[in-house]
């Protein structure tokens, strides 16, 4: 790598940083072009050069927590021996994560990430395929060894996942739910509806 890719590499690496520090301290509102080069210490035109506009770093900022995120479940998936071993780890991986980076959490699950989700779905799916490809493959194997319902690869992951991410959601914004019992419940109640 050339040293010139090397520092564009170490600024794109500074900005993210500081785009994180200011959505933490002061939400998607407060994070401006103003903030981040203050918080970065980076121009406002290597902004722009390296990520096009600032929604250009909330999406790669996203992208990079999306990631992290799967590479728990993944792993978690991957210690698992059973289905409802497995069920039980992604669950308690998604949860560990929304407790362990309540603010990359707030990021995943806020409106601007939805919207971006919605608009760009394939491009996302494409951009975190090294992640969703061991989870689609052990759901299949699953399936064809009869320990999951015979269900297609999205209905079950919606099946699984979008309790956990409504539980997650609920706790963010409003604060109401028990990470710790969300934890101890779903697994059970998640495995019923995708059992065979």
């Amino acid at each position: 790598m050339s040293p010139k890719q090397q520092r564009g590499e170490a600024t794109v690496e500074q900005v993210l940083a500081a785009a994180f520090r200011v959505y933490a301290d002061a939400g998607e509102q407060g994070l401006t072009v103003s903030a981040l080069t203050t918080a970065s210490g980076v121009s406002p035109g290597s902004i722009y050069h390296h990520f096009g506009n600032l929604d250009g770093v909330l999406t790669a900022l996203t992208l990079r927590w999306l990631n992290r995120l799967l590479g728990g479940l993944v792993a978690a998936l991957s210690g698992a021996g059973t289905a409802r071993d497995g069920v039980r780890a992604v669950v308690t991986a998604y949860l560990d994560f929304v407790r362990d980076h309540p603010d990359a959490a707030r990021l995943l699950h806020s409106a601007t990430a939805d919207r971006f989700g919605m608009a760009h779905a394939r491009q996302v799916r494409d951009s975190q395929e090294a992640r969703l490809s061991p989870m689609a493959a052990w759901i299949t194997d699953r399936v064809a060894a009869g320990e999951l319902a015979p269900l297609g690869t999205p209905l079950l992951e919606s099946l699984v996942l979008g309790p956990v991410v409504a539980v997650a959601r609920r706790a963010l914004a409003v604060g109401d739910v028990d990470l710790a019992e969300a934890t101890r419940t779903l697994p059970d109640r998640i495995w019923r509806a995708i059992s065979p």
